[in-house]
């Protein structure tokens, strides 16, 4: 499996961005599909996940401000970003999984996702 984000970019603080991630491949087996990021100087850290289409589950930092769907037809993840704050400036990794059930949460950590797409950097100036 191969996973494309995109969707990066500059934006002012308030400001609204969403990133795309195109899985390719045997894209039939995925079961959770993921974003993380990477802030300077910080480890990786899980942002928001879903599982098939529905179950979501967030960071506390992000909840309400940020939403993750997925459009299984294009086999592709977004990631709505509104009310960005400076602190939000990262580099954004897609992940995905071919594990667990159906049915549950999502998994949160690094360690639980197999696919890994390359970063998209998000920059937000104060």
């Amino acid at each position: 499996v191969q996973l494309q984000a995109s969707g990066g970019g500059l934006v002012q603080t308030g400001g609204s961005l969403r990133l795309s991630c195109a899985a390719s491949g045997r894209t039939f087996s995925l079961n959770d599909m993921g974003w993380f990021r990477q802030r300077p100087g910080k480890e990786r850290e899980f942002v928001a996940g879903i599982r098939q289409s529905t179950t979501t589950v967030y960071a506390d930092s992000v909840r309400g401000r940020f939403t993750i769907s997925r459009e299984n037809a294009k086999n592709t993840v977004y990631l709505q970003m509104n009310s960005l704050k400076p602190e939000d400036t990262a580099v954004y990794l897609c992940a995905a999984n071919s594990r667990g059930w159906y049915s549950g949460l999502p998994y949160r950590n690094t360690d639980q996702y197999d696919y890994w797409g390359q970063g998209t950097l998000v920059t937000v100036s104060s």
